[in-house]
């Protein structure tokens, strides 16, 4: 005899539902950070009344865009809310969300993800149920906090969320011997990177690909807004030739030495030389820096990958091989997260992602 799993209407809806509201909160990939990404769908009789979405911090959240969308309040009393994360339950920049919800008497909220944040962390469905508003919560909970990894770990474990990424050739070199490593990947490649620049915080280098590639660090192939630029010179050796400290996007560099450095518009930041990495990570957590693309050469990577601070990998293979020169870094303890061909006119590469596994 054959068994089948029958789901309940309701379930399936509520998924489909949190769907839309997952995808309206990835609207705010490049925008919303310091806030998380909160996407919010109303629903009266199976049919989608209001949509919302939180594009900046200090602007309204999802909840009010939602609410402010619907033509007919009235009909708030008899809808039912689905939103990404919980309702905030404090004041900020904003009111709280879930002190709204309760005002238009909504009369259900499907919550994907309940928030880390130790300001909201259950109390907004705490404001929502003594209200005697139906609460549902972990509908489709881990595509919720697939959406919000950076917040989730910049709340959880006090740090920035920390992407690695490099291009390597088909025999595993990131750059020649005399540190040339322009350019392995193939233009579309670069220009989904400006596109990652812009959907995170920060971007750091060492010094060395500071020094021989001399890079801009900004988002100049993606429109939207530059990310933070960090630079690694323990011994204070780059000139201030470099255009990183061109003064055009907030730098900071950090350093291990006793003297004082002075670079006009520039940040410099000393560090203990024996937790050097950490200590650099509880200061971008101080600065609300939530994520951070790191695409320093392999020594810096490195550094990372042997310290266990990171959280996720983004590789391209190319089909390009120099047979020698500069080895690119090693992953330990990853999982495979996919794999996709980036096929330009001349040129295909493969990026690989891997998450850590021993986070």
């Amino acid at each position: 005899m054959n068994f089948y799993l029958v789901l309940p209407v309701m379930s399936k809806q509520d998924e489909l539902f949190m769907q839309r509201a997952l995808q309206l909160a990835g609207y705010g990939k490049a925008t919303a950070s310091p806030n998380p990404m909160v996407g919010c769908v109303i629903v009266l009789d199976g049919k989608v009344i209001g949509e919302g979405w939180h594009k900046k911090a200090g602007e309204p959240h999802a909840e009010v865009m939602a609410i402010r969308s619907v033509e007919n309040p009235e009909l708030l009393k008899s809808s039912t809310a689905y939103v990404t994360l919980e309702p905030c339950a404090h004041y900020g920049k904003t009111p709280p969300c879930a002190e709204l919800l309760v005002e238009k008497q909504l009369k259900k909220v499907v919550i994907g993800a309940v928030d880390p944040n130790p300001l909201v962390a259950g109390k907004g469905i705490q404001i929502l149920k003594k209200a005697g508003i139906e609460v549902e919560s972990a509908v489709l909970e881990q595509e919720c906090l697939e959406v919000n990894k950076a917040f989730f770990t910049y709340m959880q474990k006090k740090r920035p969320y920390i992407i690695l990424k490099w291009a390597q050739t088909s025999d595993g070199f990131i750059a020649r011997e005399n540190f040339d490593s322009k350019w392995i990947s193939n233009p579309l490649s670069r220009q989904i990177v400006h596109k990652w620049r812009t959907e995170t915080d920060a971007i750091l280098i060492g010094k060395n690909t500071a020094k021989y590639d001399d890079p801009q660090l900004t988002a100049r192939d993606w429109s939207g807004k530059n990310p933070i630029r960090l630079v690694i010179d323990h011994d204070l050796t780059l000139g201030n030739d470099l255009k990183i400290f061109d003064g055009e996007q907030k730098t900071i560099f950090f350093h291990s030495q006793d003297q004082k450095i002075e670079r006009k518009g520039i940040a410099a930041i000393k560090l203990s030389k024996e937790d050097f990495l950490r200590d650099m990570l509880n200061y971008l957590h101080q600065e609300k820096i939530q994520s951070v693309l790191i695409e320093g050469g392999a020594q810096t990577v490195q550094s990372f990958i042997d310290a266990g601070l990171w959280d996720e990998a983004r590789i391209f293979t190319a089909s390009v091989s120099f047979e020698k020169g500069i080895k690119a870094a090693e992953l330990k303890s990853h999982q495979l997260v996919s794999q996709e061909n980036i096929q330009d006119k001349n040129q295909t590469d493969v990026l690989t992602t891997y998450r850590n596994m021993s986070r």
